[in-house]
């Protein structure tokens, strides 16, 4: 039996060509704890994010292997992303338990008065691995290394610089031309471990879903079809576990970062119609438009001020108290938030982008086309169950629970899903 498990985990990695990666990151000024995590913690936790996953793709049939995961185990009704319903914001918080406006990413794209000169991009290296960005909050892996454990990351938002004086003890910078099954089988690799080097904690991330519905819509075939790549990533993942006898072992949680919803040309708001946005900096542009006033804009920022066809702009001052929004420094000073389903950007932004999108997110973060799923699996949590819905920075102090950690400082209630786990 462990000889037919070994062959088919041999077969999996070779398949996915993921032989010889180099994955353990350099040493880090990480310091542990003397006695290392509980003893349950040696159940590996494995946090899966697909980008873009709109709660309601569960109902198209087209995942079979997460309807086997929510079934045999806890599936939340739905779960609602932070404002703003983007990726960096919203897996940050996943793994700090804080809001954007406390663990200070406050989009993928921002400046910070106390760095000057300094444009942080989620396409630049340099930005995405300085800890400065980042160091507003501790992420769930910095922990895990700090209190003695091991910690892994196939991606993730945050795990390319040392916050904290920690990256996890095995980690690779983004790519996104590393297959997803490239992806489950470095997961794999790191699993099949000795228990003494597994990591503990090991968090997978999947972009695909969320690529083909911004190109082609989240009611397109290549949305669909990247549902059925994405689901048949997670079963071999499943496999693989299994193959190496971790499957009563291994504590699975599968979620989003934020839903989509479908956009295109006619639903485009050019600010350039309105006022001169020479005189301003746009850090955002999107399903919202994020400025500061440059020096002598401050007259048409002020012009853009109010309720206008399909969007309204506000001070930050004023963003609604329910989006937990604003408070943050890098909060630019201005904010226009679009209608559902409505671009607000600048000719020049368009042109940057070079192409326009039929699908969207980072809209109000309690809009049904913004929900994610919450879905749990493993010997930590219940079978068949259905929990309310629930937030996302709810996430955080269950998966602290489970691995048995301190979870300092968050913004989460576990009561919220204290009826997913095991009594």
């Amino acid at each position: 039996m462990l000889r037919l498990s070994a062959l088919l985990l041999g077969t999996l990695l070779a398949a996915a060509g993921c032989a010889g990666v180099p994955a353990r990151a350099p040493a880090d000024n990480a310091t542990a704890t003397d006695t290392g995590l509980p003893a349950k913690a040696e159940q590996p936790l494995l946090l899966v994010s697909i980008d873009g996953f709109r709660n309601d793709y569960l109902e198209r049939g087209l995942t079979p292997t997460l309807d086997a995961l929510a079934r045999d185990g806890v599936r939340a009704a739905y779960m609602r992303p932070s404002y703003p319903s983007i990726t960096f914001p919203n897996h940050y918080t996943l793994v700090t338990g804080l809001r954007p406006d406390r663990h200070g990413v406050i989009a993928n794209f921002m400046t910070d008065p106390t760095l000057p000169g300094v444009r942080f991009s989620m396409f630049d290296p340099a930005t995405v691995g300085d800890a400065r960005w980042w160091n507003d909050g501790t992420p769930l892996w910095t922990r895990v290394r700090m209190q003695g454990g091991r910690a892994a990351a196939m991606f993730w938002v945050g795990s390319e610089a040392p916050v904290h004086g920690a990256r996890p003890e095995f980690w690779r910078p983004f790519d996104i031309k590393v297959s997803s099954a490239e992806r489950v089988a470095q997961v794999l690799e790191w699993l099949a471990l000795p228990a003494a080097e597994r990591p503990h904690f090991t968090t997978l991330y999947f972009d695909r879903v969320d690529s083909m519905g911004h190109a082609h819509g989240p009611d397109s075939p290549e949305l669909d079809q990247a549902l059925v790549e994405v689901d048949q990533a997670l079963d071999q993942l499943m496999r693989g576990i299994d193959a190496l006898g971790l499957a009563r072992q291994v504590n699975l949680v599968v979620v989003s970062d934020h839903g989509m919803i479908a956009t295109g040309p006619e639903k485009e708001v050019f600010l350039d119609d309105l006022v001169d946005v020479g005189r301003l900096d746009f850090t955002w542009t999107g399903a919202y438009a994020a400025f500061n006033a440059l020096p002598g804009g401050e007259a048409a920022a002020r012009q853009l001020l109010g309720r206008h066809a399909h969007m309204q702009c506000l001070p930050r001052e004023q963003i609604p108290a329910r989006f937990d929004y604003g408070h943050h420094r890098r909060v630019p000073a201005y904010i226009c938030i679009g209608e559902p389903g409505w671009q607000i950007t600048t000719r020049d932004a368009m042109q940057r982008k070079g192409h326009r999108l039929l699908g969207e997110h980072g809209y109000d973060n309690l809009l049904p086309e913004m929900r994610a799923p919450f879905i749990a699996h493993g010997p930590a949590f219940r079978r068949g169950v259905v929990i309310p819905p629930i937030d996302n920075v709810d996430v955080y102090p269950l998966l602290a629970r489970v691995l048995g950690i301190d979870a300092g400082d968050h913004d989460g209630d576990p009561a919220q899903t204290e009826a997913a786990l095991r009594p």
